[in-house]
């Protein structure tokens, strides 16, 4: 069992600053936390991996293809693989779990 805790993952990944961090990587998924601040520019790109997005906490808009939605804490979101997506309109600070399959590269 592998077990972690948002506030430990969060000072880690601030100690490595960076917006994200990946805590978990196993042969079928990996898990990592992302964050942006209030106002901040989301500079992802599309990944070759399907991921699913849980926001655990901030409020934020996401387009992903030509849809977008408003997202919050308990928000959970499914982007498929190649597909153009970003969080924008961040209003509160936004941090999110998200679960790449397969693993992200």
């Amino acid at each position: 069992m592998k077990a972690f805790r948002l506030d430990d993952l969060e000072a880690e990944r601030v100690a490595n600053d960076g917006a994200y961090l990946q805590f978990l990587r196993e042969r079928n998924m990996s898990v990592g936390l992302y964050a942006l601040n209030a106002g901040e520019s989301d500079p992802q790109q599309p990944h070759g991996q399907d991921e699913v997005y849980m926001v655990v906490s901030g409020r934020a808009s996401i387009t992903v293809g030509m849809e977008t939605t408003a997202v919050a804490r308990g928000s959970v979101v499914y982007v498929p693989a190649g597909v153009p997506h970003k969080f924008h309109h961040i209003s509160e600070d936004l941090r999110v779990l998200v679960v790449f399959s397969p693993p992200e590269a």
